[in-house]
Formats: structure tokens, C-alpha cells, sequence
């Protein structure tokens, strides 16, 4: 039975018997945030165990009726041996990315250790790991020795411990995929270490998670140190090779050097992706060990469909289409609780104007936008962007609007495309002229007081370098081009207040 709700823990309603209930740390993390939802449907009760339940705030199950909420430092072992009562697995999934020489190896030993003991005071079934493939010697790095250093430590207490070994796993939001995303998408050509002809095999998140949950119902786990990757070996080249044709990218140029130290490329890495040195560092000193299965018992205890290195790439990227029950846990792109890098590099142009005119007059008028009435302000830019999107095989500005004054999805636009409409507040467009990259633009109306608040908000995400030469080739030019937007949308629609009702014609 739960224990009593305290000011620490939100408890939700009693599970039936037949629910086993489980333990997830790192439930605010990248695997863990995943793995709850699959462990719900599984008929697990979940408990959480983490530092700021807050952060969690942002999670579509946080206030599932089977998940309870624990807030707790995970160095107190008696008050995670309170938490962990009844449990028949407990899922451990807590290690530092910070590297801060060897601090960041003790500081995961201690909580190893005081885990371990909390799970055998509140005699838990069993612990489920997910460490890091690498094979054993001298030139093992020190984030791959610290996960060794862990799986030590959850074992020594003598509660059964299942381990799963992974070698990188492909997912938005993984920091050794964002790594090689970013490094991909914006470099046509790099000089890389060697380890970039280091052999590993890689796996997908879906493809690791279904292990995580399905080890829980096979009890030759129990107990077992399980290596776990996809059906390919590939080298970290052969990645990013996969990683340009997923985007699109003509093939990079890459040139392994010996003289690139791991601090030399994790400093290379942080100034070229937004992933911090202090976490790139383990990950580079990680890449130049050999992270290949040598046994295949995961695969045949729990078979399931392994994805190839492009299934999982374009999965990520959100370009393929997938079945019911990945879409619902494993949807493309930054989940809640993701770094902010995650997802895709988006550069983002936002502006707002107050409009003294009620919100549907001024909504009105900014859906009117485009087709005969004109874009408000620029118009001779935006002919200009048209005829130059014409002469390279986009669309232009002749395809017009349907309707003049009524938006529905799917709706062409000049050369945008109708993604999104909630009439009276918002409507998205989607570029479809020719682009190195993917734009979209919002305009919103919110009421202020007696008038409204209009906005506009611009979106690139750029493919490769090209991309980014793109949005800061053009920044100069939304001064004239968005503020203009505004300061026309902002007149016509008081004018149209002002005078008669219905919609007005832009100025030209």
C-alpha cells in the first residue's frame, strides 16, 4: 500500500493488486521522462523518485491516477528505502554528464551506493541499469569506467541487478545524436579525431526502451548483464554519412587528424552545437572505444523489429510515419523536459504591436493578409522574394488565396501553405518557396484592455550551412519587411474600426 501523502510526495489513488509497482529515477532525464508513459501502459504503478518535482510539471503523465511523485535527495537512503516499499524493480537511470575531472566518477558512486542500499532496506525485487557498451582495458575512458564503477556498486548489496550495456542511441534529445546532428547540419566539411573510424552500433530510443520494460517480464534478466544495440556496426563517418542523407545534405567532407585531444574536441564540439564542453568531453573521450555487442541474448530473450540507422534517424527527425504505439511515447522531435537543444536548431524573429481595435476586427484583418490585399507593408519585397522564388522553380505569389477573407488548413497562400487556424486568435504559415531550410510564420491576436495585442513570429530551421548563411543574410531585412507587417496590419485595423465594419483593404 502507498504510504501517506507528505509535503514531499504527491500520491495518487490506491493501484488494484494486480498493478506491480515500480521505481524510476531519472524520470526528468531523456530516458527516464520515456519510459514512464510505457511502464503505465504496461499496468505498472510508477514511482518517481526525483530532486524537483516541478520539473515534471511539463510531463503529459505527471498526474496520471498510477504514478506518485517522491521528492527526494537519492544520497538519504533511508527516506528512498521509504519511498521504494513494495516495489518489484527499480529503475535506475541517474549518471553525471558534467565532467569535472574525477568529482563527477565519486559523486556517481555515492549515489550507486546509497541506492543500493536503500533497494535491499526496502527489499525491492531487483534493479534494472542502463550503462554504456565498452569493452574493458586501459583505454576505457572515464565516463565509460565510471558506468562500470556504478554497476559495481548497485550489485554489491546483493539485490539482483539487471544491466543493459548501450552503445549511442539515436533519439532527439540524446546528446551524442544532437552532437552529431548539429556537427552535420552545419559543417560541409570537418577535420575530426580519429575516433571517427571507431566502430560502434548504435540503437534506437523505441528500441531500448521496449528492452527497459520488457526485461520486467522475463525473468532470465534477473540478474544478467544484457549488450544492447541495432542491427548495424557502423563507424561514427558512416553515421554522419546516414545523418546528411536523412537531411537532405550533400555527403560531408571528413578528415580524421591524431592531434584532436578529447579537451581539444569538446571544446570544437561546444563551439559549433549548443551542448556545453562539460558534457561533450565524456562523450568524445567515450567515442574512441569500440561500443559493439559481443553477445545477442537481449535480442532473443526480448525480440522485437531493431530499427536500421536510417529508420531510426529519420524517426527522430520526425520524416517517417510509425505505428500507434511509438507515436504515442516516442513522437518526433523535443519532448517535454528535453534540452533546449533538442529537436532542431529553430531561429526565431518575434514581434508585437498594440492595436486599438477589438480582436475580431483586428483578427479579421490579418487574415485577410496576402492574394489581392497585399502583405500591408513591403509589398515591393515581397514581389521581389516572389519573382526570385519563380525564376528557381517555387511557386511565387500568382497562386493567390481561395478566399480573401476566410482561412482553413491547407489553404495555399502566395507561396505559404495554411498549417494551422484557430479563428479569432492565431493562424501558421509554412513556407513553400524555395528554401534551405523550413519557415514558418504565426500571427496572433490576443485581447489587451479595450483593443488587442497583435504578434508575428517568424521561424527558420535551417539545413546545413547554406541555412544559417540563409536567416542572417535576410535578418537585416525583416526590420523593413515585419515591423512594416505590423505597422500596416496595426493601421488597417483601427481604420476599419474606426469607420465601417468589415474587412479593409491594405495599403499598396
Amino acid at each position: 500500500m502507498p504510504e501517506a501523502a507528505d509535503a514531499n510526495t504527491t500520491t495518487a489513488a490506491a493501484a488494484p493488486p494486480s498493478r506491480r509497482t515500480v521505481v524510476v529515477t531519472g524520470a526528468t532525464g531523456y530516458i527516464g521522462g520515456r519510459l514512464v508513459p510505457r511502464l503505465l501502459a504496461a499496468g505498472c504503478r510508477v514511482v518517481c523518485l526525483v530532486r524537483e518535482p516541478r520539473k515534471l510539471d511539463a510531463r503529459p503523465w505527471r498526474h496520471h491516477p498510477e504514478v506518485t511523485v517522491h521528492k527526494v535527495d537519492l544520497t538519504d537512503a533511508r527516506a528512498v528505502a521509504t519511498a521504494m516499499q513494495g516495489a518489484v524493480a527499480a529503475f535506475y537511470l541517474v549518471h553525471s554528464m558534467i565532467a569535472q575531472g574525477r568529482d563527477y566518477r565519486q559523486q556517481d558512486l555515492t549515489l550507486a551506493r546509497a541506492f543500493a542500499e536503500a533497494a535491499k532496506a526496502a527489499g525491492v525485487g531487483r534493479i534494472v541499469y542502463l550503462g554504456g557498451l565498452g569493452e574493458m582495458g586501459r583505454d576505457l575512458s572515464e565516463h565509460l569506467t565510471s558506468r562500470r564503477e556504478v554497476e559495481h556498486a548497485l550489485a554489491a548489496t546483493g539485490v539482483p541487478l539487471t544491466v543493459f550495456r548501450a552503445a549511442m542511441i539515436i533519439g532527439s534529445g540524446s546528446a551524442s545524436f544532437e552532437i552529431l546532428r548539429y556537427l552535420v547540419e552545419h559543417l560541409p566539411a570537418m577535420v575530426t579525431p580519429r575516433w571517427v573510424t571507431t566502430e560502434s552500433q548504435p540503437i534506437a530510443v523505441r528500441n531500448v526502451l521496449h528492452y527497459l520494460v520488457a526485461c520486467l517480464d522475463t525473468p532470465a534478466t534477473i540478474g544478467a548483464t544484457l549488450d544492447i544495440g541495432g542491427p548495424e556496426v557502423l563507424s561514427y563517418r558512416d553515421l554522419m554519412r546516414r545523418m546528411a542523407e536523412a537531411r537532405g545534405l550533400r555527403a560531408r567532407l571528413v578528415v580524421p587528424v591524431p592531434v584532436l585531444t578529447p579537451r581539444l574536441s569538446s571544446l570544437w564540439i561546444h563551439l559549433i552545437t549548443p551542448v556545453p564542453h562539460t558534457i561533450a568531453r565524456p562523450l568524445a573521450e567515450g567515442l574512441r572505444n569500440r561500443t559493439v555487442c559481443r553477445d545477442r541474448r537481449a535480442a532473443e530473450l526480448m525480440p522485437q523489429p531493431l530499427l536500421t540507422m536510417r529508420e531510426a534517424i529519420q524517426a527522430a527527425l520526425g520524416k517517417r510515419a510509425v505505428d500507434e504505439v511509438e507515436t504515442a511515447w516516442t513522437d518526433a522531435g523535443a519532448m517535454p523536459g528535453d534540452p533546449d537543444w533538442a529537436g532542431g536548431t529553430t531561429y526565431v524573429d518575434h514581434r508585437e504591436v498594440q492595436v486599438a481595435a477589438p480582436t475580431a476586427t483586428t483578427y479579421a484583418t490579418a487574415a485577410a493578409i496576402g492574394g489581392d490585399t497585399g502583405w500591408y507593408g513591403g509589398n515591393w519585397l515581397w514581389r521581389l522574394r516572389g519573382a526570385m522564388d519563380k525564376l528557381i522553380g517555387g511557386p511565387g505569389l500568382r497562386r493567390g488565396r481561395r478566399d480573401q477573407h476566410d482561412l482553413v488548413v491547407g489553404d495555399a497562400l502566395d507561396f505559404w501553405r495554411v498549417t494551422d487556424v484557430v479563428p479569432g486568435r492565431r493562424f501558421e504559415l509554412r513556407a513553400e518557396m524555395k528554401l534551405p531550410g523550413i519557415a514558418t510564420l504565426t500571427i496572433t491576436v490576443d485581447p489587451d484592455g479595450a483593443g488587442s495585442k497583435l504578434g508575428l513570429t517568424a521561424r527558420f530551421q535551417p539545413r546545413g550551412l547554406l541555412g544559417i548563411l540563409y536567416w542572417y543574410s535576410v535578418l537585416p531585412l525583416h526590420g523593413l519587411v515585419f515591423a512594416g507587417m505590423l505597422r500596416g496590419l496595426q493601421k488597417a485595423a483601427e481604420r476599419a474600426a474606426a469607420t465601417t465594419p468589415g474587412l479593409p483593404t491594405a495599403p499598396r
